[in-house]
């Protein structure tokens, strides 16, 4: 008897330690869950490609596109929570971030080099507008408070124009600008590539691009802070995967012609004839370009108080 009941009080032990055993041992977390808020715009190629190629997947996270079709409805979606990242820039990272850190760039999505351009002023085909000089007093169309009007700004007064030099019209949509530029509506307009090849193509001319001052114009990739610290190894498993699609891309950007064509990011009288250049490897924007753009909200009346660039750049997470 006394060995029956002894047996008996062993086996209860043995079950309860497996119980305690297994309740301890780490269980296999489902994959994280990114959405990501994204205008149709060439800069996201990467992602796309990412997605299209299963890079996330082999990071073991899963990225949602939310398609928007304009900027106020991507921060829209974002300022709610209701996406974890997006395509933007410098300008509208400022905005986000001006009383409380709300957002962080985590790499530089696409930049104009020396070599080619990601955005330009345009003039209207019959403007007689020929060079950069003839912009002097010229309403230029532009999206205001955006990084639109920041390089209208900054690329003129690097070619020595002053700021009553300067003239500017609001016309928030690309497609507006593109139209009112086309029928002569407009004398010039900035757009950015490839709407801006696609007004070429249609008569405009090129008043000038950032391939002269190449370190104003870029976009970036940005999370929200609160993102990031949840899930820094998704984020790290992220941006790998994109790395991935950008060798991908710049290997052979034209196997991708019909994953552009699906998405909508280059227009359709371009496809076949447009060049995708290279798209940057990792990295962020310098502290000298942030202080800039800081610089040029803060003379526009744009921000009250400068932001800090180590509380919304961060190189941390790159591959």
């Amino acid at each position: 008897m006394h060995k029956k009941n002894l047996l008996i009080k062993i086996t209860i032990l043995i079950i309860f330690a497996s119980l305690i055993l297994g309740a301890c041992a780490p269980s296999k977390s489902e994959p994280v869950t990114l959405k990501l808020a994204l205008l149709p715009v060439l800069d996201t190629l990467p992602i796309h490609v990412a997605a299209h190629e299963g890079y996330f997947e082999e990071q073991g996270i899963t990225v949602v596109i939310i398609p928007v079709s304009s900027a106020p409805e991507r921060d829209s979606i974002v300022s709610a929570g209701e996406a974890d990242g997006m395509l933007n820039e410098v300008v509208s990272t400022l905005f986000y971030n001006k009383d409380d850190v709300q957002v962080q760039i985590v790499r530089i999505a696409r930049a104009a080099t020396s070599e080619a351009p990601l955005f330009r002023i345009l003039a209207a085909a019959d403007s007689g507008i020929n060079s950069v000089e003839d912009l002097k007093g010229v309403e230029i169309g532009i999206s205001e408070g955006t990084i639109i009007a920041y390089l209208t700004d900054r690329l003129l007064k690097a070619e020595g124009f002053t700021a009553d030099e300067i003239a500017s019209i609001a016309v928030p949509k690309i497609p507006d600008r593109l139209a009112l530029l086309g029928s002569g509506e407009l004398q010039a307009a900035m757009l950015p590539d490839p709407a801006s090849s696609l007004a070429i193509q249609g008569g405009a001319t090129v008043a000038i691009d950032d391939t002269s001052h190449p370190e104003f114009g870029f976009s970036v990739l940005s999370f929200r802070k609160e993102t990031i610290d949840a899930h820094p190894e998704a984020i790290e498993g992220f941006l790998a995967a994109v790395e991935q699609a950008v060798e991908k891309i710049n290997a052979d950007p034209s196997q991708y012609a019909d994953l552009m064509a699906e998405k909508g990011l280059v227009p359709p009288p371009l496809m076949g004839s447009y060049q995708v250049n290279p798209f940057p490897t990792a990295g962020v924007p310098s502290q000298a370009q942030w202080d800039d753009a800081v610089e040029w909200a803060m003379s526009k009346g744009l921000l009250e108080n400068g932001v800090v660039y180590q509380d919304s750049v961060t190189a941390e997470y790159l591959p």
